[in-house]
């Protein structure tokens, strides 16, 4: 399924490029299910006992009317466990990816590079059906613009443009990725693709609730990245060398919750409607993640993220007083 948002401008008869060409060597020992007998043939380093920077009591009961297969809240400051689902199941988790993806663009700085938008994103949008920031080969933007391309419609050809150019080239840029999940101490946590799509297969690109919030949190630390999830929408006015565009986020918690501020949407047929998301209220951040929570389609449905943040924060305020 595809989610498309609305590019000021869309060339006709754009020529659809190679594809992944450079990814063709990537090979991932990936589960077809996610069972534990499934999780035998996955590799060494995924197979590690859980040990993430998100710890403390579950707290009481938890919210109620959370659907989702697993799920999790923490403090945003201190990274305090307040309630979770099945945290340490490793599931996948759509353009949730995409974070990770915009973290090592940061890390690596030079945002305001020039970065030519491969021939190539065409063709991949059209094989993965993918989520698409409607970008025009050839065009030439800004890193800057690249990384609200890739977050607020969650473009998997802006994904790919930042892939070739911060690798450089794809499977490089993987390996940064997992690089820097190892770092973090994600050790439930691996990618195999910088966007999140189902390849080589559906469960290949993998995390749990415990360790997304640890990404969530290490992702909120960077101003850039804070600045970019909390956003609406983005225009890009047309000039030199590239088109016009306007990007809508598809984050389904800005402006219909109270104090949200990000982060990610993320959907696959395997992982179902997830979201990754932090709100403040009274001076307090609260970070979760729902992966898996009934939808319909590529439209990431807010309710379950709703209830635990709603949950999260009353019980904030009952610890409080």
């Amino acid at each position: 399924m595809r989610v498309r948002v609305r590019p000021a401008f869309r060339a006709a008869g754009l020529v659809a490029g190679t594809v992944l060409a450079a990814c063709a060597a990537l090979t991932v020992a990936a589960p077809p299910a996610l069972s534990s007998a499934a999780a035998a043939a996955r590799p060494a380093t995924a197979r590690l006992a859980a040990v993430t920077r998100v710890a403390g009591p579950a707290g009481p009961a938890g919210p109620a009317g959370v659907r989702a297969k697993a799920a999790a809240v923490a403090d945003a400051a201190t990274g305090r466990l307040l309630w979770s689902r099945d945290p340490n199941a490793e599931r996948p988790m759509g353009s949730i990816t995409k974070v990770m993806t915009a973290l090592v663009v940061i890390e690596a700085g030079h945002l305001d590079r020039t970065v030519t938008v491969p021939y190539a994103v065409t063709g991949y949008v059209e094989e993965h059906d993918a989520s698409s920031a409607g970008l025009v080969p050839g065009d030439r933007l800004t890193a800057a613009q690249l990384l609200e391309a890739l977050l607020l419609p969650s473009g998997a050809d802006a994904a790919y443009a930042l892939a070739v150019a911060y690798g450089p080239g794809l499977g490089a840029f993987v390996a940064k990725m997992n690089a820097t999940a190892r770092r973090l101490g994600l050790t439930r946590t691996h990618f195999s693709n910088f966007d999140g799509l189902p390849w080589p297969t559906e469960y290949s690109t993998y995390s749990t609730a415990a360790n997304l919030i640890t990404l969530g949190r290490a992702a909120m630390r960077s101003p850039v990245f804070r600045a970019i999830v909390d956003r609406r929408s983005y225009r890009v006015a047309a000039g030199s060398g590239h088109h016009a565009y306007l990007w809508d986020n598809t984050n389904p918690l800005l402006g219909a919750y109270p104090g949200a501020i990000g982060i990610k949407t993320g959907f696959t047929r395997a992982a179902g409607d997830c979201l990754l998301f932090e709100a403040t209220r009274h001076g307090r951040s609260v970070i979760g993640v729902t992966l898996d929570s009934p939808g319909v389609g590529t439209t990431v449905n807010g309710a379950d993220a709703t209830r635990v943040l709603d949950w999260a924060f009353s019980h904030a305020a009952g610890a409080a007083g």
